[in-house]
């Protein structure tokens, strides 16, 4: 099978269970006017986050890392009128065009950008005693993937789920002599992942439209 049928296959679920609305393909074109880069999830991975968040009834959702502000809108759909989705942008031209996104979609009241490097802002949120989170999702630069692990674990409960996007790297995972420090990245989150004995965890392959990756799935199992 070639990679024509895989993603005629995404946008054949996509246009069954994740039909994006305006707001969602405003995003995608406001990273091009801008310069930035399209790394944002597909339609039915966001669809898929919306679902995990809905079985552990997420109210408190953290996310690491939020470009235009996709993944963002998805996630914070599935919040009840008092929950709250925490952000985490480095920059602030990104953050600003997400919070343009996020307003658009009518979702601002329940979405708190920080702007900041991840492992700053994660140890402030220790600082501060933030609540646990239910629901953290990890998707960002990639060589300190292991780090936003260990603090994915210090601000989460039992039964937390944590997801980490783009594990699998078009298979480059498997080179173990990568010079590519994204490659090394999650090369060794995954190695942590699969050690942690405070976690029950997979890595579930995906391809489609975004082609060949895959993201982990964990769950706290004490804290």
């Amino acid at each position: 099978m070639d990679e024509q049928i895989f993603k005629e296959v995404d946008n054949y679920i996509n246009n069954l269970f994740a039909v994006e609305d305006e707001h969602l393909k405003e995003v995608v074109p406001s990273l091009k006017e801008s310069n930035m880069q399209h790394a944002s999830i597909s339609p039915n991975q966001g669809k898929f986050l919306q679902i995990v968040a809905k079985l552990c009834n997420a109210k408190r959702i953290l996310e690491i890392g939020t470009l235009g502000g996709y993944s963002s809108i998805w996630l914070a759909r599935t919040l009840p009128a008092d929950g709250q989705l925490i952000t985490i942008e480095l920059d602030i031209k990104h953050a600003e065009i997400a919070k343009t996104n996020i307003t658009k979609a009518g979702l601002q009241s329940k979405v708190d950008i920080r702007v900041g490097k991840a492992l700053d802002i994660l140890q402030q949120l220790e600082n501060e005693n933030a609540e646990p989170f239910d629901m953290i999702f990890i998707d960002a630069d990639k060589p300190p993937y292991t780090e936003y692990l260990h603090w994915a674990i210090r601000l989460s409960r039992q039964g937390t789920v944590i997801i980490a996007d783009n594990v699998i790297r078009n298979g480059k995972v498997l080179d173990e002599n990568s010079s590519d420090q994204a490659v090394q990245g999650v090369q060794r989150f995954n190695e942590t992942l699969a050690k942690c004995s405070d976690l029950t965890s997979t890595i579930i392959q995906t391809i489609g439209i975004k082609e060949y990756d895959g993201m982990a799935i964990a769950v706290v199992n004490r804290r």
